[in-house]
């Protein structure tokens, strides 16, 4: 572990995606500033997730690049643009690349020489380490979130503790109320994801809806994702429509649920972040992709994973026993 360092003033976190990894990413935020509460944090992203960020108290100014436009366009001037931005944002003490890719490594040392990430054994793509000033190694198959708040502890010179992480606050500020049952159990399923093989099937999941017997509301993100939905409203007793929500109201939903039950996805990984009780269900994916608690549970197919080639085709998750998610699920709710 590097020295701690008091002459930090001002530093650049670079996460550009996706939903989930950055959500996972931000609680590290809380940890820098009661360890060095002078330090100015910048946050640089993708346009398409600037939202989850925007206005952030622990994050002084946010930056956003579009990368997804320029590979989809592929022209100079919009390279010329984003490299424009990125050398123009400021003198940074420290950029610390929690990303590991080669796409985050080059933004973080146009930014800065300064930089600190993940060494080449510890990242799947290992030319990223030759972008930084200085690195850190921690198995690319533990827990993300072990893997962040231990790159960010080591280049800045101080301990996150698991203690810490369990007893850490709440991500995101709360925006907005919503009305909701108060003679029931409020649970949201999470029912999307961004591949078809990490959904649970729908017919389960109006199961474990009738099983549980409370209100439950169906989040969706998509028109696709709305069918489907409304395709469990109409097949079971205790499912509703989560109301249409952007990122912001989607966060205040999920932090006023009793329960949040949902696919390896970005608003599943929401609960955690907000100290919300949740069970996570894994098929081609695994549990290294959360932090589990005495609240926050994964239930994993029988599927051999191997997280350094992860398998699209693996379909595994429809086997999971919907009895085993409202066992949990009831363990959870009502302490049984």
């Amino acid at each position: 572990m590097s020295p701690m360092n008091t002459d930090i003033k001002k530093i650049a976190i670079v996460r550009l995606s996706a939903l989930g990894d950055i959500i996972n990413s931000a609680i590290v935020l809380q940890f820098i500033k009661e360890h060095y509460p002078q330090i100015e944090i910048d946050w640089i992203t993708e346009e398409v997730f600037s939202p989850l960020l925007e206005h952030h108290p622990l994050i002084k100014r946010l930056h956003t690049i579009n990368l997804k436009e320029l590979k989809k366009k592929r022209t100079f001037s919009l390279l010329k643009i984003n490299i424009q931005k990125l050398r123009h944002l400021g003198a940074y003490d420290l950029v610390i690349d929690m990303q590991g890719l080669l796409k985050s490594a080059i933004v973080s040392r146009i930014i800065s020489p300064n930089t600190h990430g993940f060494d080449r054994e510890s990242t799947r793509e290992s030319l990223a380490a030759l972008f930084y000033k200085n690195s850190s190694h921690i198995s690319y198959e533990k827990s993300v979130i072990k893997r962040n708040t231990f790159l960010v502890a080591d280049a800045l010179g101080f301990e996150i503790s698991e203690a810490m992480i369990l007893q850490k606050q709440a991500l995101f500020p709360i925006k907005k109320t919503f009305e909701l049952q108060e003679e029931k159990k409020n649970i949201t399923f999470v029912i999307g994801a961004s591949w078809k093989s990490k959904i649970y099937p729908k017919e389960l999941v109006v199961k474990v809806c009738d099983a549980l017997q409370e209100s439950i509301y169906i989040i969706w993100g998509s028109e696709d994702e709305k069918k489907e939905a409304e395709w469990i409203v109409q097949n079971s007793h205790h499912a509703s429509l989560a109301p249409q929500c952007n990122l912001s109201e989607l966060i205040s939903f999920v932090s006023a649920m009793d329960l949040l039950i949902g696919n390896d996805t970005g608003p599943t990984h929401i609960a955690w972040v907000q100290n919300i009780p949740s069970i996570t269900l894994f098929g081609p994916t695994n549990a290294r992709m959360m932090y589990e608690t005495p609240k926050n549970r994964a239930i994993e197919s029988n599927s051999e994973v191997n997280i350094l080639k992860i398998n699209k085709n693996d379909f595994s998750i429809k086997d999971i026993d919907y009895k085993e998610i409202v066992i949990q699920a009831k363990e959870l709710l009502y302490g049984l």
